[in-house]
């Protein structure tokens, strides 16, 4: 067969992959290009690691790649892979097995297979149930794996029971190549992931994170999203997703709040932190939603939200990094609009000094939070935004805003003041900062009288 031209270099006589494939021919094994690999390669996507499978033991390939090449990793050798790098290359090398998890672990059952077919049909999909003898260019295609990949088809290789009972992450999985790869899950498969979708409890937080960021990263995560959502399989680690399925706006039949949501995430940069906050940022809506004379209002969502995504992004053992950052970007996103009769500079100083290494992240969700199709409001919001950054740069070049601080420091006010470390200190220095976001730049002869001042009212001098 002709080699796709990602693959051409992996199949040349000499090349890394060539001569391990000679290692495993040598000693009497078989060993194939497969999975994910095999399926970006004819979809002309870009290779990152290379997945080999053989029918050789871990222990026997570990035998037989460890003198060759120049790092060996053995931490998945319990489930039969064990990676190594050679020149460069990086390989994942796994046993013929078949995967399927005890009804209530989260640790998969390892049983070794003996030939390809059957490795084959326990992998999650039929576009990545494809694999390519690396002796030379045959491809393995049991499942119709390559005629699904022209179809733009989703299907599993055995049923979609047996393939999520195996390991029911690749119900999620199944939204992340809806979204990355355009593939359209076969009615099957939707139709087994929403009765199957109480399985993903087996699953570790862990694994189902590293899922949904990779789903978030995508160019457009919309589709995917919305297959977790209909399936109802975000109730499983995120039911706030479906709980924003609630209109905005009943009388006048704004989108709902859900349909809002990702719109908001398919508009933002695909990076994490920005991508989870346009997820969550109005998770708080449906407990706030009241009704009105004005009609329906969410007074206080972004502080209840901000709550809310905390302790979700904990429950998904996001890094604390992460979860603060996510957390802050909820809490701030209505910020913009709190300012709608103009800006002093005050305000801006706060805004920027509030979200410190946010700011940029802040203001293109603040951006992407507008999804109205009112042509008028949203180039009025556009132009406020646009005036909101002139400002801030402005400032910026005047004050260097990301530097702002008291007019002294925390030494100066006790000496100042001849008291000892404490509260106190505290106290006046944030009452120095107040007076440098009020009037802008100071120096530490206007410092000190203004702490004079203050010390005064205390009755500290």
């Amino acid at each position: 067969m002709t080699v796709p031209p990602r693959l051409a270099p992996y199949f040349e006589p000499g090349s890394t992959t060539q001569e391990l494939a000679g290692l495993f021919r040598d000693a009497g094994y078989l060993s194939y290009m497969v999975g994910g690999s095999v399926r970006d390669a004819f979809l002309d996507r870009p290779l990152v690691d290379i997945d080999i499978t053989t029918d050789a033991r871990p222990d026997t390939v570990e035998a037989i790649v460890g003198p060759w090449a120049d790092a060996l990793w053995l931490q998945g050798k319990r489930f039969g892979t064990i990676g190594c790098l050679k020149n460069g290359d990086r390989f994942e090398i796994t046993t013929f097995r078949a995967d399927v998890y005890r009804p209530e672990s989260r640790k998969p059952e390892v049983e070794y297979a003996d030939d390809i077919e059957t490795d084959l049909s326990r992998r999650d999909f039929t576009v990545n149930a494809m694999a390519l003898a690396l002796h030379e260019p045959e491809l393995v295609d049991p499942f119709g794996g390559m005629a699904d990949l022209a179809a733009h088809r989703l299907r599993t290789p055995m049923s979609p029971d047996v393939s999520f009972e195996d390991d029911p992450l690749r119900m999620l999985r199944a939204a992340r190549f809806h979204a990355t790869l355009g593939l359209e899950p076969v009615p099957e498969v939707v139709d087994a992931i929403g009765r199957m979708r109480e399985r993903l409890e087996i699953v570790s937080a862990e694994r189902i994170r590293d899922e949904l960021s990779k789903l978030l990263l995508a160019d457009d995560p919309s589709a995917g999203l919305w297959l977790i959502a209909r399936t109802r399989l975000s109730d499983e680690f995120l039911p706030e997703l479906s709980e924003m399925q609630l209109e905005q706006d009943p009388i006048h039949r704004h989108k709902d709040v859900l349909a809002h949501t990702i719109a908001v995430v398919a508009k933002t940069s695909p990076r994490l932190v920005l991508r989870l906050a346009a997820l969550l940022h109005d998770v708080g809506k449906p407990k706030t939603r009241g009704f009105g004379p004005a009609g329906v209002t969410f007074h206080h969502h972004e502080v209840v939200g901000a709550r809310m995504a905390r302790e979700r992004l904990v429950a998904l053992r996001y890094p604390n990094d992460v979860v603060e950052a996510v957390t802050a970007l909820v809490a701030l996103h209505l910020r913009f609009h709190t300012y709608r009769m103009g800006w002093t500079d005050s305000a801006v100083r706060r805004y920027v000094r509030d979200a410190g290494p946010l700011l940029d992240d802040l203001n293109e969700l603040t951006r992407c939070d507008c999804t109205t199709r009112n042509a008028k409001k949203a180039a009025a919001l556009a132009r406020r935004m646009d005036e909101l950054e002139a400002r801030i740069a402005q400032l910026e070049q005047e004050e260097e805003l990301q530097k702002i601080k008291p007019p002294l420091d925390g030494k100066q006010i006790m000496d100042f003041l001849g008291i000892e470390p404490g509260p106190l200190v505290g106290e006046a220095r944030d009452y120095l900062l107040e007076l440098r976001l009020d009037q802008g730049p100071m120096t530490e002869e206007e410092g000190y009288a203004r702490l004079a001042e203050w010390a005064k009212e205390k009755g500290l001098r």
